[in-house]
């Protein structure tokens, strides 16, 4: 592609164009060609002499590119304007442009390591492969809470420790979500209800009902706590006060699996097992947008933390694509077919990345830059589905879990809001020395 003439492109020894000739004898110069000669000693600084069949010109330049008297790109180079410029597209055997012979020839640029084997594995018995649920959360004080069966057990990041929350008699749990801030967790059950725990008192404050089938998915707004049920409704409760129910949404046709607030813009984003994505302005109860471009259910939804409005989706089996789209006017910007179906996505807090997990048929995590959707890094590991993604506090980190009964930890994202803050603090110091 170009590789072998990159020396002939390069040389310092000019040449010019053989001349066919008819002659047997030794070939002699043409009076027509261009011949450069160095300037005299008596010729004025910033010129120099042109010599064609005996007539002296003056010349603005020896070397590096045209002479003085220029032509216009549309027309065909001519003698007068040919120099001793060896890397003009003219002087080139190969079929590649110059500009595309330098881009394939530059070092191509490396994606940023990403270590492919989790630096923790914890065991997670009767963590169930259900796709509708979600049973992992890791909240603002660094815990990581787990919903396990009948029971909720929390660990500690910083600590190690492990800890049981509570025990359901007669019921499974079926969803979890912290509060945006505090240790303040909510647990959603097979029977519809929802509940409320201090995580630092191990003690319940609240029990919620409203739903008639099982409460699969949480989010919360504030002081908000929205709740999706199988029984294809959404409930708003204002966990402040005694009487919390606020209203219903009944946009969708069958169960409801993923929830996302986007506090910052008050919206509600919600997928079902109806194949629709819905996004809902605040409290009202008709959607602001109902996007049915998937072919299967819709539980990863994922909001955008460095650009407005933007909301990624995913799709289950038959449909296996992640979406982007605008919420701002309601248009589809991009779709990327990833081959197995969407489980989870995340987007990281530090850089415009995004994180998916996948179940059949590869079970991967894979990593993309966004926009240009480059994979940055497949991780592989688990042996079931991985229904289950949360990420740290802090951004760097994620936790997966899967029907494999495993809960794997993956350092994926770079800290650069560090860098930045390390800047800002000394670029204060320096202004308190002025």
């Amino acid at each position: 592609m170009g590789g072998g003439d990159e020396s002939m492109l390069g040389g310092g020894k000019t040449t010019s164009p053989p001349q066919a000739s008819s002659r047997s004898e030794p070939a002699t110069p043409n009076k027509n060609m261009f011949h450069y000669k160095s300037p005299s000693r008596g010729s004025r600084a910033g010129g120099g002499v042109q010599t064609t069949g005996g007539v002296h010109r003056p010349v603005d330049r020896l070397f590096g590119g045209l002479a003085s008297d220029h032509t216009s790109p549309s027309s065909s180079p001519s003698r007068r304007n040919l120099t001793a410029n060896s890397s003009h597209e003219i002087y080139s055997v190969s079929p590649v442009r110059m500009d595309s012979q330098r881009l394939l020839l530059s070092p191509r640029k490396q994606p940023r390591p990403v270590s492919k084997v989790p630096y923790k594995v914890l065991d997670a018995p009767d963590l169930a492969d259900d796709f509708y649920l979600n049973l992992v959360d890791w909240g603002s004080t660094n815990v990581l809470g787990v919903g396990l069966g009948s029971s909720v057990y929390l660990w500690n990041a910083q600590s190690g420790q492990v800890d049981s929350l509570c025990t359901l008699n007669d019921e499974r749990i079926t969803s979890l979500s912290w509060i945006t801030h505090g240790p303040h967790l909510a647990v959603g059950t097979s029977s519809g209800a929802v509940q409320i725990w201090d995580t630092q008192n191990c003690k319940r404050i609240r029990k919620m009902t409203g739903h008639l089938a099982r409460a699969s998915a949480l989010s919360w707004n504030e002081h908000i706590l929205t709740s999706g049920s199988q029984d294809r409704t959404i409930l708003h409760r204002d966990v402040r006060v005694a009487d919390h129910y606020v209203t219903r949404l009944s946009g969708h046709r069958q169960e409801v699996c993923g929830l996302r607030w986007n506090v910052e813009e008050n919206l509600l984003a919600s997928g079902g097992n109806d194949n629709k994505l819905m996004v809902w302005d605040g409290l009202n109860t008709e959607p602001l947008h109902k996007f049915q471009a998937h072919e299967a259910a819709i539980k990863a939804i994922s909001w955008s933390p460095h650009q407005r409005g933007l909301l990624a989706s995913g799709g289950g089996t038959a449909d296996r694509k992640i979406r982007f789209w605008n919420t701002q006017t309601g248009s589809l910007l991009n779709e990327i077919d990833t081959g197995s179906q969407v489980c989870n996505l995340a987007w990281s807090k530090n850089s415009n990345e995004i994180v998916s997990t996948h179940g059949f048929s590869q079970n991967q995590i894979m990593i993309w830059k966004y926009p240009s959707m480059q994979q940055v890094a497949a991780l592989t590991g688990h042996t079931y589905r991985v229904l289950y993604l949360a990420l740290s506090p802090d951004g760097k980190t994620i936790v997966t879990g899967a029907g494999d009964e495993t809960l794997r930890f993956w350092n994926i994202f770079d800290d650069n809001r560090a860098n930045t803050r390390l800047n800002s603090s000394l670029l204060d110091v320096f202004q308190q020395l002025r």
